[in-house]
C-alpha cells in the first residue's frame, strides 16, 4: 500500500489512517461490537464517509489480529437475488486460505451447485474466479457459501454495503434466508451498511422483518468541526488553512464529509494559502463540471418535480413541505401534487429527509439549482 499520495484529501477509497479523519468513537464502537460477537448495522446518508469508516475499521482489525479476514462488497449495482449470490460468492470463495491449492480444496468440499472457474489476470498474474449461479438453484448455492464460511478457522469480518438494495429485489425470502444462515455462524461477523435510512430502519427495527433487533445499530453523522479542522490544517503546511475558510466550507455543506473533502482537495491543489476567493472558485468549478449531468438528469422529470426540487434548494431545508405558505411562495400546485412529486424525488434519491427537513441530496446540485450564489 502506498504511504504517500499527491493529494491527501481523498474523495473516494481508503489509503491509511494518515488520510482518515477522526471517527475514533465510531471506530471503537464497531470494533467492540464485532470483537464481542455482535453484528452491526451502519446507517448514514450517502457520501458521509461510511465506506471509508468500514475500510478504516478493517485496517485496525488486521493490525490487532494479523490472521483476520476482512471482506467488503457493495451490492448497490445488484438487481436480484441471483446477482447478489454471484457477487457474494466471488467476494467470499477462496478467501479463507492463503495457499491456492488449499483454497480450491476447501471450495470443492462445500460448493457443489456451482463450478468456480479460476483464471489468471493477463496483466497482474493474480488468480481470478468466475462464478455462475444456476437459475432456480440460488438457495442451495447460498447455503453452500454459508457452509463454506462456517468452516473458517480464522476470524472473518464481512461488510455488505448498501444493504437496503436487498429489499428492492423482485424475489422474496432473501432477508429471511440470510438471517437464518448468519445466526448459525460463530467465527464470521457482519457489518450491514446502508444510506436509505427509512428502508434500513424498516429492515432492522421492524418486528415484521427477519433482521429485527439482530444487530447493534450505529448512525453516522458529521465529523466534529474542530477535529476536522485540525486534520485538514495539518496538510496545509507552509501555507496554512484559516479557521474562517474551513468553517465556511463546513457550514456551507453542513459538515457532510464528501463535499468538504471535494473542496479541500481543490484548495490543496492550488498550492497557495487558501482564501475565500479560492473557496468560491472551487465550488463554482465543481458545479460547472456537473452542469451537463444535472441538465440531462432533470430533463427526464416532469416540470412539477423540477419546480419542487428548485423550491427545496432555495429553502435549504423544508420541514413543512405541505404548508400553504411554502406552496404559495414557490408557486407550486396543490399539496397532493407536491406529495406525488416528493415521493418520486425521494425514491430516486434526489431529495433526502434530514433532521432539519427535506433537502436536495446532492449539495452541488442544490447550489446549481439556486443559480449561485450559495
Amino acid at each position: 500500500m502506498r504511504n504517500e499520495i499527491e493529494n491527501p484529501f481523498l474523495e473516494q477509497g481508503y489509503v491509511s489512517p494518515k488520510y482518515f479523519c477522526d471517527r475514533e468513537r465510531e471506530t471503537a464502537e464497531i470494533i467492540s461490537a464485532l470483537k464481542n460477537g455482535r453484528n452491526l448495522t451502519l446507517i448514514s446518508p450517502r457520501r458521509m464517509g461510511k465506506t471509508g469508516l468500514i475500510k478504516h475499521v478493517f485496517h485496525k482489525l488486521r493490525e490487532r489480529q494479523s490472521d483476520a479476514i476482512t471482506l467488503y462488497m457493495d451490492i448497490f449495482p445488484t438487481q436480484n437475488t441471483g446477482e447478489f449470490i454471484r457477487l457474494f460468492a466471488s467476494t467470499v470463495l477462496g478467501q479463507l486460505d492463503s495457499a491456492p491449492q488449499k483454497a480450491m480444496s476447501r471450495i470443492a468440499k462445500f460448493i457443489k451447485s456451482i463450478r468456480p472457474v479460476f483464471t489468471l489476470d493477463e496483466f497482474s498474474g493474480t488468480p481470478q474466479m468466475m462464478i455462475d449461479v444456476v437459475v432456480g438453484n440460488e438457495q442451495t448455492t447460498l447455503r453452500e457459501i454459508f457452509d463454506y464460511l462456517a468452516s473458517a478457522d480464522r476470524p472473518c469480518y464481512i461488510a455488505i454495503d448498501e444493504f437496503q438494495q436487498v429489499a428492492e429485489y423482485p424475489e422474496k425470502g432473501l432477508e429471511a434466508a440470510l438471517r437464518t444462515h448468519i445466526q448459525e455462524l460463530h467465527n464470521v461477523h457482519f457489518i450491514f451498511s446502508g444510506s436509505r435510512q427509512h428502508v434500513m430502519q424498516q429492515m432492522f427495527l421492524s418486528a415484521k422483518r427477519p433482521f429485527y433487533h439482530s444487530t447493534q445499530t450505529l448512525q453516522i453523522g458529521s465529523i466534529d468541526r474542530d477535529e476536522y479542522y485540525k486534520f485538514a490544517d495539518a496538510f496545509f503546511t507552509g501555507s496554512g488553512l484559516s479557521q474562517e475558510v474551513f468553517s465556511f466550507v463546513y457550514d456551507t455543506f453542513d459538515g457532510h464529509t464528501w463535499y468538504i473533502q471535494a473542496i479541500m482537495n481543490r484548495l490543496y491543489a492550488y498550492r497557495v494559502k487558501p482564501d475565500m476567493v479560492m473557496v468560491h472558485r472551487a465550488i463554482e468549478q465543481i458545479v460547472a463540471e456537473n452542469t451537463y449531468t444535472y441538465e440531462t438528469l432533470l430533463a427526464a422529470y416532469p416540470s412539477g418535480s423540477v419546480r419542487l426540487l428548485k423550491a427545496i434548494s432555495k429553502e435549504g431545508a423544508v420541514s413543512e413541505i405541505n404548508s400553504g405558505e411554502f406552496i404559495a411562495r414557490h408557486h407550486l400546485k396543490a399539496a397532493s401534487s407536491v406529495n406525488a412529486s416528493l415521493r418520486k424525488l425521494l425514491d430516486r434519491e434526489l431529495v433526502y429527509r434530514s433532521r432539519d427537513g427535506y433537502i436536495v441530496y446532492d449539495r452541488f446540485m442544490a447550489i446549481w439549482l439556486r443559480g449561485l450564489p450559495y
